[in-house]
Formats: C-alpha cells, structure tokens, sequence
C-alpha cells in the first residue's frame, strides 16, 4: 500500500511559490502610479510642450524687436532680402519676423489662438530654413556646421513640437470624414 501524504502547510513545490504579499501590494502600486502618471501626461504634456513652445518665439521674436541683441540679424535680414527680391531688408525685415515669431508665441501661449499661432509658425519655417538652400556657406564649414548653422538646425526640434501641437490643436475631424450635405 502506498501512503498519499497531505502537503505541509506552508511549504510549495519548487517553482510554484507564490511571491510574497509585500511584493504583490508594492508592484500594485508601482502600476497605480504609472497609470496615474500616464494620465497626467496625457493630459498636461501636449499643452505644456504648447506653451514651451510659443515661450520660445516670444524670447526669440522680442529679441529681433531691440537692434544688435539677436545673433541672427544679419542672416535674417539675407533671407528676407533673397525671398522677397530685395524688397524687404534692413531693419523692417527684423520688425517683421520679431512680430511673425512674436504673434505666433503669443498665440501658442493663451490657446484659444493656437491653430492662428501654428499658421504663423508655418510662415516663420520657411524664413527659418531658407538659408540652408540660400547661404549653406555661412551655416556650414569645414565639414560641419558652424556656430549660425546649429542655431538654425536645432529649429529642427522646434518643427518636431511644433507638429506634435499641431496634432492636438487640430483634433476636430477631417473634412474628408464629414458627412456630405
């Protein structure tokens, strides 16, 4: 006869032990947090990464208001020179783009303007990049870019921000999914 013994309590086959409560309460709460923070960061992160974002031009655009502060005058006023065949230039080119750049934060900034402020946003784009087709010479030099050329550049991520706002401010549906009347 063979004798089927009752298991001990307490004591589990090798591989089967359950972890132990602390650790079960503790990884509960690690995933409560996360979850919380995930929230939050849905909600908050594309309003903030906005109101960053238009805080940028303003400083930026301010800055072109006052003559000899920004590093970029005299490419800034190149550019409005090649782009409008040397109608615009001088100091009403650095008006002009500090108010672009100005506006457009402001506009980012207080939110009911935004989809205003991301329109200007596009207009200050193409002014921003145009001297990488117009003046590589000046951005870039013996094989990399030079002091002007990386502040341009990092505009890069301004675009990044830029489309992520984008992506939120215009979150109504698509003309195309509308209903025909």
């Amino acid at each position: 006869m063979s004798s089927i013994s009752a298991p001990t309590p307490g004591l589990q086959p090798v591989g089967t032990r359950p972890a132990p409560i602390g650790r079960i309460a503790l990884l509960e709460r690690v995933h409560s947090a996360e979850a919380m923070l995930k929230s939050l960061l849905e909600r908050w992160s594309a309003h903030a990464l906005r109101i960053a974002l238009g805080t940028v031009f303003v400083v930026f655009g301010v800055l072109k208001f006052f003559p000899g502060v920004s590093p970029v005058e005299s490419l800034v006023t190149a550019t409005w020179g090649v782009l409008t065949f040397g109608i615009v230039g001088g100091q009403l080119a650095l008006v002009l783009t500090a108010a672009i750049e100005t506006v457009a934060g402001l506009a980012l900034i207080s939110g009911v303007f935004a989809r205003f402020g991301l329109v200007m946003l596009a207009v200050a784009f193409v002014g921003i990049f145009s001297p990488l087709v117009f003046f590589p010479a000046e951005l870039f030099a013996d094989g990399g870019p030079t002091l002007l050329g990386q502040y341009v550049l990092k505009n890069i991520v301004l675009v990044a921000a830029a489309l992520v706002v984008a992506s939120r401010v215009l979150h109504g549906p698509s003309r195309s999914s509308r209903p025909s009347r």
